[in-house]
């Protein structure tokens, strides 16, 4: 009996093994299952700004490879930044074999429709990027996604707002996890400061820091921290935006 169990137990295993082995050769692990709608226009216009925090995506360098999460994704606003893959799943309207790649920029505010109620897991691309993998006719279609690194050209942007008893940082262009869960400030004559995440990603500190060069550790979701030296020179303003190293 013992003998007939383990060997039961031996085929159980190498059957998962099996099937685990064809998910992953078929590009199939790592796989949720959602919903996607569509806002704005084919140029973007509706998307820009929201509720990350973000302003002009074209200028920032998201452009249009963009999405609104629901609440189920958003979490608050850490989620901010995390780039997704997503594909159609299946159905008539679906175009078969493509996929795209966004980062989230916005929230998809419960009401309406419903569809980004909670639990639901919903995304709300831009146009272009639902129109890449689906009809337009959809409207609303099924979909598998999958969090995926981010890759982004340059380093991480770091715009700088408020004034000086009140420093505001607007983090973007994150590469690798992408959602910054953690920030921490340093001017030349001070230790780190850890920083509060005031909505989205903008982060803040009350610390008076003019005419310091400033340096900057970003953590992100995957526990990652990356540390940029002297950022900024010592004559920084408000209002300009200054670039760090990118994971």
């Amino acid at each position: 009996m013992a003998s007939h169990s383990c060997c039961m137990m031996l085929v159980i295993i190498l059957y998962t093994v099996a099937v685990m082995f064809f998910a992953v050769a078929n590009g199939q692990a790592g796989w949720d299952v959602a919903h996607a709608t569509f806002y704005g226009d084919e140029h973007g216009v509706g998307t820009m700004e929201g509720a990350c925090g973000y302003g002009d995506l074209f200028q920032q360098g998201y452009g249009l490879e963009t999405t609104a999460l629901s609440s189920a994704l958003y979490n608050d606003g850490l989620t901010c930044g995390a780039c997704y893959e997503i594909k159609c799943d299946n159905v008539k309207w679906c175009h078969p074999g493509i996929s795209v790649t966004v980062t989230a920029t916005n929230f998809c505010p419960s009401g309406g429709t419903g569809w980004c109620n909670p639990p639901n897991k919903h995304f709300d691309l831009s146009e272009p990027m639902f129109l890449k993998i689906a009809e337009y006719r959809a409207g609303i279609v099924p979909v598998q996604y999958r969090r995926v690194p981010c890759v982004k050209k340059g380093g991480i942007k770091f715009e700088i707002s408020g004034n000086p008893n009140f420093i505001l940082i607007q983090v973007y262009n994150v590469g690798g996890a992408g959602d910054v869960h953690g920030m921490a400030i340093k001017g030349s004559n001070t230790g780190w400061i850890q920083m509060k995440r005031n909505w989205g990603q903008r982060w803040q500190t009350g610390t008076n820091l003019t005419g310091q060069s400033l340096s900057f550790q970003v953590t992100t979701s995957d526990g990652k921290m990356l540390q940029s030296d002297n950022v900024t020179p010592p004559n920084w303003d408000f209002g300009k935006t200054y670039e760090g190293k990118n994971f």
